[in-house]
């Protein structure tokens, strides 16, 4: 069969790179893919938001599934306009993706179906949103409501910092039209972690766990990023709490987007805290996570192909998904200067002894093919995944691939999945 998958990171480096393991696939094009998917895939030069022209793509080469990898397209409708062309496609309708498309949207599903979450307030006026946090505890979160590069999301410590976010996002549209409407959240403590599920409308298989650190320096100290690394299990999610969540989130909110009439088929990325007072959804996504998808694919045994398309036939309660019992973590090597002003096209050194080595995948997220050589081309630049036989092990595997790879200004974390 002949597979599209749309997007150009390194969790669509990772779908691509677990879609080439499956024995049904012939051909594989990414849409518009970037330098090392170009090395399993056939790069396609449409971009993820050109839909009439994906569309006329996949008809012409007779596609047989499409790959939806970013939130933007879900968002914008891209399935609906997939299917209405009779084209089998993974993801959710735009109806559904709006758990991700609209944290408005989500907190007030959770709270209308008594999905555990933290407080909040909903926003789009700027003088009662100040108003509000003048009366409010610190510290607080403040949360642009629509789609924000995964960076719309303030903790402020202080009254003082908690105006300068809302002007931030309210009157200087740091992020555009998606902070026109706010939410103000209580600040929650605990740890964080990302469980990703298939979901086929009514089944949900919850993938294995995994947590990543967004914060661009040490210590999680700087700006919020993409993600700076990840890995998988993670420390604390335990098979009860596995079994808390399944009763208390993860059914429970594809029930209630089906009781809204928002039938959700493709993943569900639930992010959760784990706090005094037990597990609370911190955001949901409704895609695979990046860079949790680079830690997750490695360790699912099944052709990820049959699963895709179970989703798809409302048929997800037939297969048996399982999992490798190991470890991986994956370290981001990101552009001197990210998530703010970075320079890009330096060539990359190293990768191909790495990409040699035992137990490492190497991912592209910002690389470009120039004059046969890899050069930096976004912000993070590459995902390097250790793969071990428990996560201690993942983590020595990850960071000898770091070693093995350079370029100028190169940056990452020393504490990716370190205790």
């Amino acid at each position: 069969m002949k597979v599209l998958v749309v997007g150009s990171g390194g969790r669509e480096h990772a779908i691509v790179w677990k879609l080439s393991k499956s024995p049904k696939v012939d051909k594989i094009y990414c849409a518009p893919g970037n330098g090392g998917i170009g090395t399993l895939a056939e790069l396609v030069p449409i971009g993820a938001m050109e839909f009439d022209k994906l569309v006329d793509f996949a008809k012409k080469e007779g596609i047989d599934l499409t790959v939806i990898g970013m939130d933007d397209p879900l968002v914008g409708g891209i399935v609906d306009r997939f299917e209405a062309e009779g084209l089998r496609v993974f993801g959710p309708r735009a109806n559904a993706a709006v758990i991700e498309g609209s944290k408005a949207f989500s907190k007030e599903l959770m709270k209308k179906y008594n999905i555990p979450t933290a407080a909040y307030e909903t926003f789009n006026d700027y003088d009662k949103a100040l108003e509000y946090v003048k009366k409010g505890e610190f510290p607080v979160v403040l949360k642009a409501d629509g789609l924000a590069l995964g960076k719309g999301v303030l903790i402020c410590n202080t009254l003082e910092e908690a105006e300068e976010g809302l002007k931030t996002l309210m009157i200087d549209k740091k992020f555009g039209e998606s902070g026109n409407t706010v939410v103000i959240e209580e600040f929650l403590t605990g740890q964080e972690m990302s469980v990703l599920s298939f979901c086929d409308g009514k089944t949900v298989v919850p993938m294995v766990s995994a947590q990543d650190h967004k914060r661009a320096y040490d210590g999680d100290k700087g700006l919020n990023t993409g993600g700076m690394g990840t890995f998988s299990p993670s420390r604390v999610y335990t098979p009860k709490l596995a079994e808390e969540c399944m009763k208390s989130i993860y059914q429970p909110t594809v029930d209630a987007l089906n009781k809204e009439g928002r039938t959700f088929k493709g993943v569900i990325f639930f992010g959760l805290m784990l706090t005094p007072k037990g597990m609370r959804v911190i955001e949901y996504n409704a895609r695979f996570g990046d860079p949790e998808t680079q830690v997750v694919l490695p360790r699912l045994k099944n052709d990820i192909v049959e699963i895709f398309e179970a989703c798809i036939d409302g048929t997800l309660d037939k297969i048996n998904v399982e999992w490798y019992d190991n470890g991986t973590a994956c370290v981001v090597l990101a552009s001197g200067g990210y998530p703010e002003s970075y320079k890009k096209g330096y060539e990359i050194t190293g990768l191909e002894q790495a990409e040699k080595a035992e137990n490492i995948i190497v991912f592209h997220a910002g690389t470009a093919l120039k004059e046969g050589k890899f050069v930096t081309n976004g912000g993070r630049v590459l995902g390097v995944t250790g793969i071990g036989k428990d996560l201690d092990d993942a983590i020595d595997i990850a960071y000898k691939g770091v070693e093995l790879v350079d370029f100028k200004d190169k940056h990452f974390r020393k504490d990716i999945g370190i205790k």
